[in-house]
């Protein structure tokens, strides 16, 4: 894998075995079978580096970057779907776009600080991690950071409040809530007394 400029470079070699054992030995030498498609392409068997892929995945599925293949051509695409087992990636699809067609994506939100709230007995609660947006290719972010230091107790943080880069449209409900901070109620047993259970019996109300 290389870097082109601002987009990276991945090189795949096309390949004809699509059976169990034959995409075992790929995986073995640290190879991950995947397919790309697209508008404009056939569906192409391909299998790549596992470090590469790796390295490219954990920059986000809105990261754009370009396949080549063995003929020299080269397609500009973003990861689609993953398949993992046992926490090792064993298949990747790739999708074909055009640099100059808007698309929508997922991608995730990166926490940044620690809210003040915190230091008031206040708890941080995450309701979303995920964002989906709309860009052009070119524009979209690997992630969305937010600075959640200044939130306070009783603060809520909605979508409509996240900052997008330019020319990067919010798709996601605007009223989406994204974190909170509040305060956890107590429980009783927390405050150290004890709830008196009445053992009288109760009056004998038959009348004699």
């Amino acid at each position: 894998m290389k870097s082109n400029g601002k987009t990276a470079q991945l090189t795949a070699e096309q390949r004809t075995e699509n059976k169990g054992a034959a995409l075992a030995t790929l995986r073995k030498s640290g190879r991950v079978p995947g397919v790309v498609y697209g508008p404009s392409i056939d569906s192409i068997s391909i299998h790549v580096d596992e470090k590469d892929i790796n390295r490219l995945a954990r920059t986000g599925r809105s990261e754009l970057f370009e396949i080549q293949l063995k003929d020299g051509k080269k397609v500009p695409v973003l990861i689609k779907d993953m398949q993992k087992k046992n926490d090792q990636l064993i298949h990747v699809d790739f999708i074909q776009i055009s640099k100059n067609k808007s698309i929508q994506v997922t991608i995730p939100i990166e926490f940044q600080g620690t809210p003040k709230g915190t230091k008031k007995a206040g708890v941080l609660q995450t309701q979303e991690t995920e964002l989906i947006v709309e860009g052009l290719p070119d524009t979209l972010p690997a992630s969305i950071e937010v600075d959640i230091s200044g939130m306070d107790v009783g603060d809520k943080l909605s979508a409509s409040d996240l900052k997008l880069p330019e020319g990067v449209i919010l798709v996601s409900s605007e009223d989406m809530l994204i974190a909170s901070v509040t305060v956890l109620r107590a429980a009783d047993t927390d405050t150290g007394e004890d709830t008196a259970v009445s053992e009288e019996p109760a009056e004998d109300s038959t009348e004699e």
